[in-house]
């Protein structure tokens, strides 16, 4: 009898660059139902995208979203050939959440953010809509109101993270913290680090690594104490950026648990009220500074260079790009190529 093989890790397109840095001070979000149509035509030599990832917050994804709204999104998902995988619980201030690091009061509706994206992710599951997957969270602070009180506030948000972490345990999931220049606590690769082995919950809490957001660490962006390059680096001398990737991902590689595949041109940028982060660009960007395949093999594989397996899909990431660039059809096929790419050379069949 013939058993089908199928290729991992699984190849997801993030519905989020449809709202992140769009608003009344940018452009237009777009809505999901355009994202998933996008998503689900791009195409490269007949293979397809595989899976979303989903951010749960309006116009996309309602925090509050009911049973039966969940099934009708099961169901749309479904009948264009995808499924869900990692979901962003709307855990900041401006979305109905609150600092980790702050009031009582802000931190409970961090929690309570937490609480509501597990319930949807875990509905989601029991729908059948989702096979794998964590639920992404982050500081909600700054690293300018971290670093009044660094030691009291990387505590606080260790007391957030450990209850959240509680609280998804009983749903069934796993979260994972997302580094970026731009959340407090987490905004360089050894406050990352510190803060999950203070929170100490390593079957609940892993990272979120992405590309764009993680090369900005080895620049020491917001943290220059803790650069890994050089100041007199250059971006010609790749052995000592190969170098700077090894020693970045000996340090995080062994918590990530969910992996987004992007391009940076090694500079920050916001737009609308999303704060300077890493740059994500286009897939071919000729100022991009990561080779996407070989960059992505020091995540997806371990110092000896054998497949972790860790995670059974990949996302790519390209927030705040012009509406414009969005709306192109090949926009998502250049995307959809780059992913199978990273598969083919760091994937495995089941």
């Amino acid at each position: 009898m013939l058993r089908w093989r199928i290729m991992f890790p699984r190849v997801h397109n993030a519905m989020w660059p449809g709202l992140v840095g769009k608003g009344p001070d940018s452009e237009p979000p777009i809505g999901l139902d355009t994202m998933l149509r996008l998503t689900a035509a791009a195409e490269v030599n007949g293979a397809k995208f595989d899976g979303v990832d989903l951010f749960l917050f309006d116009p996309h994804v309602s925090i509050d979203i009911s049973n039966d709204g969940l099934a009708r999104l099961a169901d749309q998902v479904s009948g264009l050939g995808l499924v869900v995988g990692s979901v962003v619980a709307p855990v900041w201030p401006p979305t109905g959440g609150g600092s980790a690091m702050g009031s009582a009061e802000e931190r409970r509706a961090f929690v309570e953010q937490v609480r509501k994206g597990c319930r949807i992710a875990r509905k989601l599951r029991e729908l059948g809509a989702r096979p794998y997957g964590i639920v992404r969270i982050d500081s909600a602070a700054s690293p300018t109101e971290w670093a009044k009180d660094p030691e009291g506030n990387t505590r606080l948000i260790a007391q957030t993270f450990r209850e959240s972490c509680e609280v998804a345990a009983g749903e069934g999931e796993r979260l994972a913290a997302e580094g970026e220049i731009c959340w407090g606590g987490m905004h360089s690769w050894r406050h990352m680090l510190h803060l999950l082995e203070m929170v100490d919950r390593p079957q609940v809490l892993g990272f979120q690594a992405d590309m764009a957001h993680t090369l900005l660490f080895t620049l020491g962006y917001n943290a220059p104490e803790d650069r890994i390059l050089p100041e007199d680096f250059e971006w010609d001398q790749n052995e000592r950026f190969q170098d700077a990737l090894r020693q970045l991902t000996a340090a995080l590689r062994p918590w990530t648990i969910d992996f987004h595949v992007a391009q940076n041109d090694a500079t920050v940028k916001g737009s609308g009220s999303h704060d300077n982060t890493g740059h994500h660009c286009l897939p071919r960007d000729p100022n991009g500074k990561l080779d996407i395949v070989r960059d992505a093999g020091h995540w997806l594989r371990d110092g000896e260079g054998r497949l972790t397996k860790a995670m059974r899909h990949i996302c790519w990431d390209g927030c705040m790009f012009p509406n414009a660039v969005m709306m192109e059809q090949s926009t998502w096929n250049d995307i959809l190529a780059a992913m199978l790419a990273v598969r083919d050379a760091h994937g495995w069949q089941e």
